[in-house]
């Protein structure tokens, strides 16, 4: 490290800080690792191992041009582990686009080595809308958001991270510079990658995936997540995941690591060490 070399080649990047039992955050789209950077500071300082990787395509990872779906996101996850020899006692954390590699690999992997699992703000078990998934997002409109990618992708991010962090006329829980500063990492992936990996985040159905937490799990979403709808995602995850805790954010947006992240911060260290 701070590279991982995964079974097609692709370079990923990874921050491994402090010492003790690891704790792996895996990031939503289209960020990178840093977007944990408040909470794998309060990781490695409370005595734990806080690594964070970026996803094949984004940020400083290598830029293939495939593998962007979730089996091989899950075996990227699971190569991360393996260089860290972090397979033992792990709490595994994903965020948005990131719970789907955490769901992925606890069924694909089997959960190896892990102990307790959080899904933050997380798109599992699926966001499309269907007959089973009625408060889904409609198909519709996740082609648009692919046209609008293609199109002009900087345009898309500027309003895009907007609605993210629950920016408004009124309500501002981030300043303009770290909007900008979301654009900036986002721009850093491959134009490729983003596309695709939005498609996957879309269209994968995580149900089957369920029955895999056979561990204790934390689902944490803001009550007016705009991008990742909570009727849609967390509530059908308590449904499925046995041993979960479901903890609700009244009014709180998508961007939790930023918008709530002291209360985040604190849930996590008191979700992992009970």
């Amino acid at each position: 490290m701070p590279y991982v070399k995964t079974k097609d080649g692709t370079d990923l990047y990874v921050k491994d800080w402090g010492s003790g039992r690891p704790v792996v955050l895996v990031h939503g789209w289209p960020l990178n690792a840093d977007s944990w950077e408040p909470q794998a500071i309060a990781l490695a300082e409370a005595g734990y191992r806080a690594i964070a990787y970026d996803r094949r395509g984004f940020g400083r990872s290598g830029q293939p041009w495939s593998g962007h779906d979730y089996d091989t996101y899950a075996d990227d996850l699971a190569a991360v582990l393996e260089a860290a020899d972090a397979t033992g006692g792990v709490g595994l954390v994903g965020f948005s686009m990131g719970g789907g590699e955490v769901a992925r690999y606890m069924s694909r992997h089997g959960g190896r080595g892990v102990t307790h699992a959080a899904l933050i703000g997380s798109v599992v078990p699926g966001i499309l809308k269907s007959d089973a998934n009625p408060d889904g997002v409609p198909e519709a409109q996740l082609t648009e958001i692919a046209g609008q990618l293609k199109d002009d992708r900087a345009k898309f991010l500027q309003g895009f991270f907007r609605d993210f962090y629950g920016v408004g006329v009124i309500s501002h829980p981030v300043s303009d510079a770290y909007l900008e500063w979301s654009r900036n990492v986002a721009m850093m992936a491959s134009h490729h990658a983003t596309i695709e990996a939005a498609k996957a985040w879309g269209y994968t159905d995580f149900t089957p995936d369920l029955a895999a937490f056979q561990v204790p799990t934390l689902i944490v979403h803001g009550t007016s997540d705009a991008t990742v709808p909570i009727k849609a995602t967390a509530h059908r995850a308590a449904q499925g995941i046995a041993r979960h805790q479901l903890v609700e954010y009244s009014g709180a947006p998508h961007g939790l690591f930023a918008t709530e992240g002291d209360r985040l911060t604190r849930d996590l260290l008191t979700f992992l060490g009970g």
